[in-house]
Parts: C-alpha cells; structure tokens; sequence
C-alpha cells in the first residue's frame, strides 16, 4: 500500500522551521548586546594621577658603613723597670692628661739618685782641689820655679776633674728622671683600657713587658670610611675635599642621628687598587662619649647639589631590560610612553636626568590600565 502525503502538514513543518530561525536570530543578536557595551566600556576615558614636572635641585648624596676609632691611641708604656706597686686608676675611667695611673717600686731608684749625688759631691770637691793646684802653679811656672810640664800636668788635672764634674751632674739628672719615671702617668686625655699587668708583677722597660695600659682620645673621634670610584664620579669635582661644601652625618646603630655635624679631616691621595674606593676620615665633637672606638656606625655624605632634575615615585616607573619607561599625557590627554634616564634615590623618591622637560605631566598610578594612545582623564596630585 503507497502511503500518503498530506500537503497541509508540509506547510506546517516549513512554517516551524521558520520560527525557529527567526528565534535563533534573535537570541543571537540580545546575546552580542553586552560585547559591544564591554567595547564601549573599554573605550571611555581612564581616571589617572599625574604629578606635573618641575625642576628642581637635589643634593648629592652618599651612603657608607664607617668605624669610629680614637683621634688619639696612645700606648702607656713603663720606662723603668721595677715591681708594679699599685694600680691608681679604674679601667675605663676617663682621665685627664697628666692624671697617675701606676707607681712602681721607687726604692731602687731613691738608693741610685743618692748615689749619684754622693758621686756628683766628691767629683765637685776634686775639680775644686786641682782648681786651686792649677792656679798656686800658674804663677811659679811663670817664674821658672817649677818647671813647664808640672805646671802642664795641673792644668791638664784640673780639666779632667771639671769634665768628671759635669758628668756625675748629668748622672744626678739621669737618676732623677728614673725615680720620676716610676709614678706612670697618663700623656694625653682619654679612656683608660684594661691593665695589662697586676699588681706586684715585675716590670720591664723593654718591648715585650713595658705595656701596661692604653688611653684612646674620644672627644673629639675620627670616624674611618670609603667612596668607590663611580661614587666620586658623581661628584662634579670629582673628588672630595675640595672646594665645594661638605656635610657629614652619621647614624649610631640603633638608627638615630648622631647631632653634631663632621669635619673632613683625611683624604686618600690615591685610589685602592685591590678594592675600587678612597679611603676617608672625618672628625667629629663627642663630648658626651656616645661613641666610642671600634663602633660601626652609618655615615651619609653630602658633596654639592645636581640642578635641573626632576624627581618621581617609584611607582611611576617602568623598568625593561634595555630603559626604563614612564606614560606622560599629552595635549590631547592621551598617554604616551616616554624613555627616561633615572639617577638617584633622594628620600622615597627617584632622580630623572633626562628624558622629561619642565610642565611634563606623568602618570603615577593604574599604570596597568593604560597603554599608548589611550584617552585619559588627568587629576593633577601635588607634590
């Protein structure tokens, strides 16, 4: 049996077909609706910062770790040799110059000064006695009662006895001094160090066992510290120590600022081969003794000022492998990328020696939003 075909239900079928196209049309065009508002989304204006460009002088600034030392270390050394006594000081008092820190056995001394003085008297009556030989002489020899040589031989005793006279003087001296030397004061103004010998040890005036204490000068103190080569580059001199005006800080470790201002007092004539730097030293007052020798202590140099440089924060930097980059917005307000030159830290801030001109607005944040040409909306910060 041929089945049949109702032509009425073809049209209906061609009719939903229809429909269902129409609808899928539909549906496709609300569906691109929300692309083209993102588009237009993405083509309105960016709100961003911009910090205006002005020239501005900055100081030239370096950084480096210092080791304070004593204006004066003096070694306080025996002259004599003796008993150690007694110790007259406490270590790591501060002692004025001449103030006694040690006295050694004076007895010896006392015993060898009396006898160069007994020695000294006895030389003098001798010089006296061929004195007056010499001149009861004189005149007989004049007269031919005695003869020529007699006469040559008192006179040449009499120089003798003068001469031995003037010795034992300088031996009377000589042993003054040595019994002075026993009281063992201190040469200069400082910190006392710790006794190198106690009490009742022997001392001798040589090398090895003549130490027995050292004095470190700290008012003022020298503070020791290095600038490398490409840091003296940076000066416009090219050197410290010339005409331009130094400033010295220094920082103690805990981080506060030392209040007195140093003095550059030593300047390396020459650069260190082995280690690229020039060796420095300044002066500082420290009445107070906060610092003292042997501490590391953080120095901050400043030598002159560069004009005509801008500064930026970090954040409006862009660093790539070859330059480093930062959007300005021109007079369209639309961002631009710019290649600048960065020196500089000062603060918080970076130095820009070239690249950029003064009344160059730079963009300062969303820099991820931005790219070249886009439209922005510039809010101008101060700074």
């Amino acid at each position: 049996m041929t089945p049949c075909f109702d032509p009425g239900s073809r049209l209906r079928a061609a009719a939903l077909v229809a429909i269902a196209c129409l609808l899928l049309a539909s549906c496709g065009r609300e569906s691109g609706a929300p692309a083209a508002n993102a588009v237009a989304v993405a083509a309105a204006p960016i709100g961003v910062t911009v910090l205006a460009m002005k020239p501005q002088r900055v100081p030239i600034t370096f950084d480096a770790v210092g080791q304070t030392e004593g204006a004066k270390q003096v070694e306080v050394r025996a002259r004599v040799s003796g008993i150690l006594q007694k110790q007259l000081y406490r270590e790591g008092d501060t002692v004025a110059a001449a103030a006694p820190l040690f006295q050694i056995d004076r007895a010896p001394f006392e015993i060898a000064l009396a006898q160069a003085k007994a020695q000294a008297q006895q030389d003098e009556a001798k010089a006296q006695q061929t004195q007056r030989e010499e001149v009861r002489l004189k005149p007989l020899a004049a007269e031919r009662a005695v003869s020529r040589k007699e006469y040559d031989d008192a006179l040449s005793a009499s120089q003798l006895a003068a001469a031995a006279q003037q010795q034992s003087a300088a031996k009377v001296r000589e042993a003054e001094l040595n019994l002075s030397y026993t009281l063992v004061t201190a040469p200069v103004a400082g910190v006392t160090g710790r006794a190198e010998h106690s009490e009742g040890t022997l001392i001798t005036a040589d090398a090895a066992g003549s130490l027995l204490t050292t004095i470190n000068q700290v008012n003022p103190i020298w503070v020791r510290f290095s600038l490398s080569e490409s840091d003296l580059a940076r000066i416009p001199s090219g050197r410290l120590g010339g005409s331009g005006a130094i400033d010295i800080a220094l920082a103690l470790p805990d981080g506060t600022p030392y209040p007195a201002k140093g003095r550059l007092n030593f300047t390396a004539t020459a650069i260190d081969i082995k280690l690229g730097t020039q060796q420095l030293r300044a002066e500082f007052d420290n009445p107070k003794q906060q610092l003292l020798p042997g501490q590391f202590v953080r120095v901050r140099v400043t030598a002159g000022a560069r004009d005509n440089v801008f500064l930026l924060p970090q954040s409006a930097v862009m660093q790539t492998e070859k330059a480093f980059l930062v959007f300005v917005v021109d007079e369209n307000n639309k961002a631009a990328l710019r290649t600048v030159q960065m020196g500089d830290w000062v603060g918080s801030d970076w130095t820009v020696l070239s690249g950029l001109s003064s009344g160059d607005r730079v963009i300062v944040d969303n820099l991820l939003k931005v790219k070249p040409g886009a439209v922005v909306t510039p809010n101008a910060t101060a700074k």
